[in-house]
């Protein structure tokens, strides 16, 4: 039985700061899901492979205001961004306050796992198999992150304040990972990123970790902008996974 690193979400992956603005991108149905896409403003050159970014999301799914705002940021840098609601509208957004949170996302877990095959056979097939495929996961989202960069699916992988990870998931590592993690993070705390960082170590892989102090879980998507440190640390962590995949979507040896 391989150890936990990172939990299952927890009352930390609840908080937060609901943002503001006009998401850019499009809703649509693909592979059996409901779909945020969110294109660049300027289209990638026809003759070369397109670049996108798979954003699995947090507990509250990719048509949060959050999140959509996230994806357009990507999307504006030059990446398809493209988002499944794996929690089938019934994300967290969905509920009212107080309903039974442990119960709902054991619930949900399977469900997503189970759809994910289909919605990216037809990501694949839609935007090409030679497209520089790159995959960001925050917190439920990162088991899926881990899972394509074990299979070599993806160029690079990138977690934010991630949960459901075991050691097993770094063991078989094949792709750069990056990690934007809080300091103060129930669901993976310090002991557990050492050791993540142990493994990669002894199997040499590409990886690179942000640790932002005085922020807790959550705070990649739901930080409050209205607080300095916070609003940084979230745009700090957007931008280095935004390199992070320019490099290898680039052909950078992984």
């Amino acid at each position: 039985m391989s150890t936990t690193l990172a939990s299952a979400p927890s009352s930390c992956c609840w908080s937060g700061v609901k943002h503001s603005g006009a998401p850019a991108g499009r809703v649509e149905e693909l592979g059996g899901l409901t779909t945020y896409i969110s294109e660049p403003p300027t289209p990638q050159p026809a003759s070369a492979p397109k670049k996108v970014i798979l954003f699995l999301a947090d507990v509250y799914g990719p048509l949060f205001i959050n999140n959509q705002l996230l994806q357009d940021y990507f999307a504006a840098a030059g990446f398809i961004v493209v988002g499944p609601d794996y929690f089938f509208g019934n994300g967290v957004p969905n509920h009212p306050p107080g309903f039974d949170r442990q119960i709902w996302v054991t619930a949900a877990r399977q469900p997503a796992i189970d759809a994910f095959p289909a919605w990216f056979a037809a990501v694949k097939t839609r935007y090409g198999a030679d497209a520089k495929y790159t995959a960001v996961g925050y917190c439920f989202g990162a088991s899926f992150v881990m899972d394509l960069a074990a299979s070599g699916e993806i160029e690079a992988g990138a977690l934010a304040h991630p949960a459901f990870l075991d050691e097993s998931h770094f063991e078989k590592l094949t792709k750069p990972l990056l990690l934007s993690c809080a300091e103060d993070d129930f669901t993976f705390p310090l002991k557990s990123r050492r050791r993540a960082e142990d493994i990669m170590v002894d199997k040499h892989a590409r990886y690179y970790f942000q640790v932002f102090s005085s922020v807790k879980h959550g705070f990649a998507v739901r930080g409050d902008p209205d607080i300095p440190h916070e609003r940084w640390a979230k745009e700090e962590s957007a931008r280095g996974i935004k390199e992070w995949f320019t490099w290898f979507s680039s052909g950078a040896p992984a």
